[in-house]
């Protein structure tokens, strides 16, 4: 393990519970740094590039998305194994030949580049399809830090039964980052993809910037150096996890992931590192103690659980007492989260009101994001909810706006998932 990158965990928290106190919060804020030194082999990476082909695509989004999946495959490091995926009802391996990856080298990327010049726009959108086909590509390399970047203009028309059968089946195998591009598709089905498969989605607004999205993602991929590490997450005998959510940079609940390890102990998959920070809040519910009493409600260590290595770890604590200063403090980071978390349930229950109609409880909820983003910092997000929400600022009256362009609703809806920091003024006690 010298070669790995450096991992710190930190766990902010207020451990005193009031006498009948069972429930303890914590947010763990896992950075590596360093990396791979230069002088040994690079990771090994396998990376699968999915472009939608359906007929929606015609036009300047297939001249564009062909140039953006030429850009993605010149920017795969030598030795990647790689394929590019042509999307529509079903998936095809646009290249390379055969059944299985290929190393990227200069002769395979200018194959591949080719191949993708050629590619045209026809037919439908099976989402699950296309994941499908990558999941199986990316299965022949279990070591390797395994990736799909996906891009659509349109909406899924498999059943959401056949849809969700798909995640679930590879959910944990592979990460998978979205594109979306138009206004016709639905960021609802690329939410559940992240969810799944551990990624994030992105609303290209202006389509000539697909191909700087494509160059970023696979980067980020690049850089990645460490695969498939799990939060492993020990809770005593009489107490019960209830939710492991990663808040930052952006929120996914990994509380279904759980993989049991003994009755006491689960592993949360988080996908692959490189060198950067994360957050993560986990809730404990514990029996209630005696006052003064100090337990260990959880033990948290970063682990590789193919190797059973663990990378870093932490204690949470909860100690019982009958000062209420000390146990009515609130620690300004589980503070700051639980805040990012229900801004973004507002902005989506919101948005879902508004589609069917709802308009009171839609202008209720986005007036009440639009007070919690402006609170918390999030200017990008407050502006946006300016388009939709209008709030009068004598008399705080709140009413939807009428005419709202359906690209700023979009923005809204795949932002809402994105968090800030904690500013550094703010502080955590």
């Amino acid at each position: 393990m010298g070669d790995q990158p450096t991992f710190t965990l930190q766990i902010d928290q207020n451990k005193y519970l009031p006498t009948d106190g069972r429930e303890v919060h914590a947010v763990l804020t896992i950075a590596s740094t360093g990396g791979v030194p230069a002088t040994s082999a690079p990771t090994e990476a396998a990376e699968v590039i999915i472009v939608d082909t359906s007929g929606s695509m015609s036009g300047s989004k297939i001249r564009d998305a062909r140039q953006a999946a030429a850009t993605a495959v010149e920017t795969l490091r030598d030795g990647v194994f790689f394929a590019v995926v042509s999307g529509t009802e079903s998936a095809r391996l646009v290249y390379p030949r055969g059944n299985q990856l290929v190393r990227a080298t200069p002769a395979t990327r200018a194959e591949a580049q080719r191949a993708i010049s050629r590619l045209s726009a026809n037919g439908g959108t099976s989402i699950g399809e296309w994941l499908k086909l990558a999941g199986h590509l990316l299965s022949a390399h279990p070591n390797a830090i395994r990736h799909a970047i996906l891009m659509t203009d349109g909406q899924n028309n498999e059943s959401d039964e056949v849809f969700r059968g798909v995640l679930s089946a590879w959910s944990g195998k592979f990460v998978c980052d979205s594109l979306g591009i138009g206004t016709d598709w639905v960021p609802g089905q690329l939410h559940v993809v992240a969810e799944a498969l551990l990624g994030t989605v992105e609303f290209v607004r202006n389509q000539n910037e697909l191909n700087d999205f494509f160059r970023r993602i696979v980067q980020t991929t690049m850089s990645k150096t460490v695969a498939d590490l799990s939060l492993r997450v020990w809770v005593p005998q009489a107490a019960t996890l209830k939710f492991v959510k990663q808040v930052s940079p952006t929120l996914l609940d990994l509380t279904g992931k759980r993989v049991d390890v003994n009755p006491l102990t689960g592993d949360y998959p988080t996908g692959s590192w490189g060198s950067e920070e994360r957050e993560y809040h986990l809730c404990v519910e514990v029996a209630p103690g005696q006052i003064g009493q100090e337990i260990r409600a959880g033990w948290v260590k970063l682990v590789r659980p193919d190797t059973q290595d663990v990378y870093a770890s932490g204690n949470v604590l909860a100690q019982w007492t009958d000062d209420l200063a000390q146990s009515t403090r609130i620690n300004g980071k589980v503070a700051h989260y639980t805040g990012q978390a229900e801004l973004h349930e507002l902005i989506q229950d919101g948005l879902s009101a508004r589609a069917a109609g709802d308009v009171q409880t839609a202008t209720a909820r986005l007036a009440k994001a639009k007070q919690i983003a402006t609170d918390s910092g999030r200017e990008d997000t407050a502006r946006l909810l300016d388009k939709v929400v209008e709030v009068d600022p004598g008399s705080g009256t709140a009413r939807l706006r009428r005419n709202v362009d359906k690209a700023d609703e979009i923005e809204l809806d795949t932002g809402s998932v994105r968090t800030s920091r904690l500013r550094k003024t703010e502080g955590g006690s």
